[in-house]
Protein backbone atom coordinates (compact mmCIF):
# COMPACT_ATOMS: atom_id res chain seq x y z
CA UNK A 1 0.00 0.00 0.00
CA UNK A 2 1.58 3.63 -0.61
CA UNK A 3 2.36 5.83 1.73
CA UNK A 4 -0.21 8.26 3.01
CA UNK A 5 -0.30 11.53 1.03
CA UNK A 6 -2.77 13.43 3.59
CA UNK A 7 -1.37 14.87 6.48
CA UNK A 8 -4.61 14.43 7.86
CA UNK A 9 -6.86 11.99 10.34
CA UNK A 10 -10.45 12.23 8.80
CA UNK A 11 -12.88 9.76 10.34
CA UNK A 12 -14.12 7.48 7.40
CA UNK A 13 -11.09 8.48 5.74
CA UNK A 14 -11.41 7.46 2.00
CA UNK A 15 -7.67 7.63 0.88
CA UNK A 16 -8.09 3.70 0.67
CA UNK A 17 -10.58 4.10 -2.10
CA UNK A 18 -7.95 5.72 -4.36
CA UNK A 19 -7.63 2.95 -6.32
CA UNK A 20 -11.12 2.53 -7.33
CA UNK A 21 -11.31 5.96 -7.87
CA UNK A 22 -8.11 5.29 -10.13
CA UNK A 23 -9.86 2.75 -12.12
CA UNK A 24 -12.88 4.89 -12.73
CA UNK A 25 -10.36 7.75 -14.50
CA UNK A 26 -8.86 5.06 -16.35
CA UNK A 27 -12.19 3.07 -17.73
CA UNK A 28 -13.30 6.63 -19.02
CA UNK A 29 -9.98 8.11 -20.22
CA UNK A 30 -9.86 10.42 -17.98
CA UNK A 31 -6.23 10.52 -16.62
CA UNK A 32 -5.35 14.03 -16.27
CA UNK A 33 -9.03 15.32 -16.14
CA UNK A 34 -9.28 18.32 -13.05
CA UNK A 35 -10.21 16.33 -10.14
CA UNK A 36 -12.88 17.93 -7.53
CA UNK A 37 -14.20 17.59 -3.95
CA UNK A 38 -17.23 19.90 -2.60
CA UNK A 39 -16.56 18.20 0.91
CA UNK A 40 -12.71 18.04 0.89
CA UNK A 41 -12.03 16.93 4.64
CA UNK A 42 -8.62 15.34 4.74
CA UNK A 43 -8.96 15.36 0.84
CA UNK A 44 -7.46 11.53 0.71
CA UNK A 45 -8.22 10.96 -2.43
CA UNK A 46 -7.38 14.35 -3.91
CA UNK A 47 -3.46 14.14 -2.54
CA UNK A 48 -3.20 10.31 -4.00
CA UNK A 49 -4.00 10.99 -6.94
CA UNK A 50 -2.54 14.69 -7.55
CA UNK A 51 1.31 13.04 -5.83
CA UNK A 52 0.18 10.02 -8.40
CA UNK A 53 0.07 12.36 -11.47
CA UNK A 54 -3.28 11.02 -12.09
CA UNK A 55 -5.16 14.26 -11.82
CA UNK A 56 -3.97 17.90 -12.99
CA UNK A 57 -5.67 20.35 -11.30
CA UNK A 58 -7.46 19.88 -7.62
CA UNK A 59 -9.92 21.79 -6.28
CA UNK A 60 -10.97 21.19 -2.67
CA UNK A 61 -13.98 22.56 -0.65
CA UNK A 62 -15.26 22.79 2.71
CA UNK A 63 -17.72 24.69 4.38
CA UNK A 64 -15.97 23.83 7.63
CA UNK A 65 -14.19 27.03 8.30
CA UNK A 66 -11.51 24.67 11.01
CA UNK A 67 -11.06 22.49 7.66
CA UNK A 68 -10.87 25.20 4.94
CA UNK A 69 -7.70 27.19 7.35
CA UNK A 70 -5.81 24.27 7.25
CA UNK A 71 -5.75 23.71 3.63
CA UNK A 72 -5.33 27.50 3.37
CA UNK A 73 -2.62 28.04 5.41
CA UNK A 74 -0.48 24.96 4.58
CA UNK A 75 -0.49 25.96 1.15
CA UNK A 76 -0.07 29.39 1.41
CA UNK A 77 3.03 29.21 3.56
CA UNK A 78 3.76 25.37 4.17
CA UNK A 79 7.55 26.40 5.75
CA UNK A 80 5.67 28.10 8.83
CA UNK A 81 3.36 25.38 8.99
CA UNK A 82 6.20 22.65 9.13
CA UNK A 83 8.04 25.03 11.48
CA UNK A 84 5.08 24.84 13.83
CA UNK A 85 5.04 21.03 13.86
CA UNK A 86 8.59 20.75 14.54
CA UNK A 87 7.93 23.22 17.65
CA UNK A 88 4.62 22.22 19.11
CA UNK A 89 4.64 21.50 22.79
CA UNK A 90 2.36 18.07 22.93
CA UNK A 91 1.41 18.68 26.78
CA UNK A 92 -2.53 18.84 27.89
CA UNK A 93 -1.61 22.56 28.47
CA UNK A 94 -0.70 23.03 24.74
CA UNK A 95 -3.74 20.71 23.99
CA UNK A 96 -6.16 23.11 25.91
CA UNK A 97 -5.21 26.40 24.50
CA UNK A 98 -5.64 24.87 20.73
CA UNK A 99 -8.97 23.65 21.93
CA UNK A 100 -10.36 26.87 22.75
CA UNK A 101 -8.71 28.41 19.10
CA UNK A 102 -11.08 25.70 17.76
CA UNK A 103 -13.89 26.30 20.03
CA UNK A 104 -13.67 29.99 19.16
CA UNK A 105 -12.91 30.09 15.05
CA UNK A 106 -13.63 33.48 14.54
CA UNK A 107 -11.92 35.05 17.05
CA UNK A 108 -8.64 34.43 15.22
CA UNK A 109 -6.92 34.24 11.73
CA UNK A 110 -6.76 31.72 9.63
CA UNK A 111 -2.95 30.65 10.32
CA UNK A 112 -4.01 30.15 13.87
CA UNK A 113 -7.09 28.15 13.56
CA UNK A 114 -5.49 25.91 10.94
CA UNK A 115 -2.56 25.08 12.69
CA UNK A 116 -5.19 24.49 15.96
CA UNK A 117 -7.36 22.23 14.31
CA UNK A 118 -4.58 20.14 13.17
CA UNK A 119 -2.96 20.19 16.26
CA UNK A 120 -6.79 18.62 17.59
CA UNK A 121 -7.31 16.38 14.50
CA UNK A 122 -3.68 14.99 15.37
CA UNK A 123 -3.90 14.38 19.31
CA UNK A 124 -7.48 14.16 19.69
CA UNK A 125 -9.44 10.28 19.32
CA UNK A 126 -9.71 9.33 15.45
CA UNK A 127 -9.03 12.77 14.49
CA UNK A 128 -12.50 14.11 15.34
CA UNK A 129 -12.11 17.38 17.06
CA UNK A 130 -14.99 17.32 19.37
CA UNK A 131 -13.27 14.33 20.99
CA UNK A 132 -11.20 13.68 23.93
CA UNK A 133 -7.07 13.79 23.78
CA UNK A 134 -5.48 10.35 23.14
CA UNK A 135 -4.32 9.11 26.47
CA UNK A 136 -6.94 10.76 28.28
CA UNK A 137 -6.41 13.65 30.73
CA UNK A 138 -4.27 11.29 33.35
CA UNK A 139 -2.09 10.75 29.94
CA UNK A 140 -1.11 7.35 31.63
CA UNK A 141 -2.44 4.88 29.46
CA UNK A 142 -0.54 3.19 26.38
CA UNK A 143 -1.29 5.62 24.18
CA UNK A 144 -0.23 9.49 24.84
CA UNK A 145 -1.06 12.65 23.02
CA UNK A 146 2.25 12.17 20.95
CA UNK A 147 0.92 8.71 19.79
CA UNK A 148 0.21 10.13 16.26
CA UNK A 149 2.14 13.43 16.06
CA UNK A 150 4.98 11.98 14.06
CA UNK A 151 6.76 15.09 13.44
CA UNK A 152 9.14 13.91 10.51
CA UNK A 153 6.24 12.25 8.67
CA UNK A 154 3.94 15.34 8.96
CA UNK A 155 6.35 17.58 7.48
CA UNK A 156 7.44 14.78 4.79
CA UNK A 157 3.99 14.65 3.66
CA UNK A 158 3.58 18.72 3.62
CA UNK A 159 6.71 19.36 1.53
CA UNK A 160 5.14 16.76 -0.99
CA UNK A 161 2.03 18.43 -1.33
CA UNK A 162 3.65 22.22 -1.03
CA UNK A 163 5.48 21.37 -4.22
CA UNK A 164 2.15 20.45 -6.24
CA UNK A 165 0.37 24.01 -4.57
CA UNK A 166 0.02 25.55 -7.78
CA UNK A 167 -2.19 22.51 -9.18
CA UNK A 168 -4.33 23.16 -5.83
CA UNK A 169 -7.34 25.45 -5.07
CA UNK A 170 -8.99 25.46 -2.27
CA UNK A 171 -12.79 27.12 -1.01
CA UNK A 172 -14.72 27.84 1.86
CA UNK A 173 -18.34 27.70 0.49
CA UNK A 174 -21.27 25.73 1.22
CA UNK A 175 -20.99 22.53 -1.00
CA UNK A 176 -24.23 23.10 -3.11
CA UNK A 177 -23.28 26.76 -4.03
CA UNK A 178 -20.00 25.36 -4.45
CA UNK A 179 -21.23 22.86 -7.63
CA UNK A 180 -23.46 25.31 -9.25
CA UNK A 181 -21.43 28.39 -9.14
CA UNK A 182 -18.17 27.02 -9.42
CA UNK A 183 -17.58 23.83 -10.51
CA UNK A 184 -20.24 24.10 -13.82
CA UNK A 185 -17.85 26.58 -14.87
CA UNK A 186 -15.09 23.90 -14.85
CA UNK A 187 -14.09 22.11 -18.25
CA UNK A 188 -15.86 19.36 -19.18
CA UNK A 189 -12.77 17.27 -18.51
CA UNK A 190 -13.71 17.15 -14.79
CA UNK A 191 -14.45 14.31 -12.35
CA UNK A 192 -16.45 15.46 -9.13
CA UNK A 193 -16.47 13.07 -5.92
CA UNK A 194 -18.88 13.82 -3.30
CA UNK A 195 -18.58 12.40 -0.24
CA UNK A 196 -21.22 14.17 2.29
CA UNK A 197 -21.57 13.44 5.90
CA UNK A 198 -23.01 9.88 6.82
CA UNK A 199 -26.96 10.00 6.88
CA UNK A 200 -25.91 7.66 10.10
CA UNK A 201 -23.64 8.19 12.97
CA UNK A 202 -22.65 12.29 11.50
CA UNK A 203 -23.30 13.03 15.57
CA UNK A 204 -20.13 11.38 16.76
CA UNK A 205 -18.07 12.43 13.62
CA UNK A 206 -18.52 16.09 11.98
CA UNK A 207 -18.63 19.33 13.29
CA UNK A 208 -21.55 20.07 10.69
CA UNK A 209 -23.91 17.62 10.28
CA UNK A 210 -26.74 16.97 7.41
CA UNK A 211 -30.71 16.16 8.47
CA UNK A 212 -32.50 13.99 6.12
CA UNK A 213 -33.73 17.13 4.21
CA UNK A 214 -30.27 18.41 3.90
CA UNK A 215 -29.16 15.07 2.19
CA UNK A 216 -32.47 15.22 -0.18
CA UNK A 217 -31.63 18.71 -1.33
CA UNK A 218 -28.05 17.76 -2.20
CA UNK A 219 -28.87 14.80 -4.40
CA UNK A 220 -31.81 16.76 -6.20
CA UNK A 221 -28.81 19.52 -6.87
CA UNK A 222 -26.44 16.59 -7.52
CA UNK A 223 -28.46 15.02 -9.97
CA UNK A 224 -30.80 18.08 -11.72
CA UNK A 225 -27.73 20.36 -11.50
CA UNK A 226 -24.49 19.39 -11.51
CA UNK A 227 -23.29 19.16 -15.17
CA UNK A 228 -20.47 17.91 -15.09
CA UNK A 229 -19.29 13.62 -14.35
CA UNK A 230 -19.53 12.93 -10.80
CA UNK A 231 -18.81 10.20 -8.38
CA UNK A 232 -20.95 9.67 -4.30
CA UNK A 233 -19.97 7.99 -1.60
CA UNK A 234 -22.28 7.44 1.12
CA UNK A 235 -23.04 4.82 4.14
CA UNK A 236 -25.15 2.48 2.44
CA UNK A 237 -28.66 3.40 4.20
CA UNK A 238 -31.85 2.94 2.67
CA UNK A 239 -32.88 6.52 2.57
CA UNK A 240 -29.52 7.24 0.67
CA UNK A 241 -30.53 4.45 -1.56
CA UNK A 242 -34.25 5.57 -2.94
CA UNK A 243 -32.56 9.31 -3.29
CA UNK A 244 -30.57 8.22 -6.00
CA UNK A 245 -32.69 5.29 -7.35
CA UNK A 246 -32.24 4.24 -10.76
CA UNK A 247 -28.46 5.29 -10.81
CA UNK A 248 -25.64 3.39 -10.63
CA UNK A 249 -24.77 1.67 -7.48
CA UNK A 250 -22.12 -0.12 -6.08
CA UNK A 251 -21.70 -1.38 -2.35
CA UNK A 252 -18.53 -2.15 -0.73
CA UNK A 253 -17.29 -1.83 2.87
CA UNK A 254 -14.88 -0.31 5.26
CA UNK A 255 -13.79 -0.59 8.79
CA UNK A 256 -13.66 2.99 10.67
CA UNK A 257 -11.92 3.21 13.95
CA UNK A 258 -13.79 6.34 14.86
CA UNK A 259 -14.26 6.20 19.04
CA UNK A 260 -14.46 2.63 18.95
CA UNK A 261 -13.76 0.58 15.73
CA UNK A 262 -17.09 -0.95 13.31
CA UNK A 263 -17.57 -2.02 10.01
CA UNK A 264 -19.71 -0.08 8.31
CA UNK A 265 -21.19 -1.24 4.23
CA UNK A 266 -21.02 2.19 1.80
CA UNK A 267 -22.54 2.45 -1.49
CA UNK A 268 -20.92 4.25 -4.58
CA UNK A 269 -22.82 6.19 -6.94
CA UNK A 270 -21.81 7.51 -10.32
CA UNK A 271 -23.53 9.88 -12.99
CA UNK A 272 -24.89 8.54 -15.95
CA UNK A 273 -22.31 9.52 -18.05
CA UNK A 274 -19.75 7.66 -16.21
CA UNK A 275 -18.62 3.69 -16.42
CA UNK A 276 -17.87 1.89 -13.87
CA UNK A 277 -14.87 -0.19 -14.38
CA UNK A 278 -15.34 -4.56 -15.11
CA UNK A 279 -12.59 -5.15 -13.36
CA UNK A 280 -13.18 -3.46 -9.85
CA UNK A 281 -16.95 -5.11 -10.56
CA UNK A 282 -15.77 -8.71 -10.78
CA UNK A 283 -12.66 -8.28 -7.88
CA UNK A 284 -16.21 -6.21 -5.55
CA UNK A 285 -18.28 -8.83 -6.35
CA UNK A 286 -15.97 -11.90 -6.03
CA UNK A 287 -15.20 -10.75 -1.99
CA UNK A 288 -18.99 -10.54 -1.12
CA UNK A 289 -20.08 -7.20 -1.94
CA UNK A 290 -22.53 -7.45 -4.59
CA UNK A 291 -24.35 -4.49 -6.83
CA UNK A 292 -26.40 -2.52 -5.20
Amino acid sequence: MSLYRTPLRYPGGKQRLAPFVTEILEANNADGWNYVEPYAGGAGVAMELLVDERVGHVYLNDSSRHIYAIWKSLLTDPELFCRRISRASLTLESWRRHREVVRHPTDHDLDQLGFSTFFLNRCNHSGVLTAGVIGGKSQKGKWRIDARFPRNELIRRIEVIAKLASRITVSNLDAEKFIVAKVNKLSKRTLVYCDPPYFARAKRLYLNIYQPEDHGRLAKTIQTSLKRNWLVSYDAHQAIRRLYAGRKQFSYSLSYSAIRAYAGSEIFILSDSLKLPKTSATKYIASGLARA
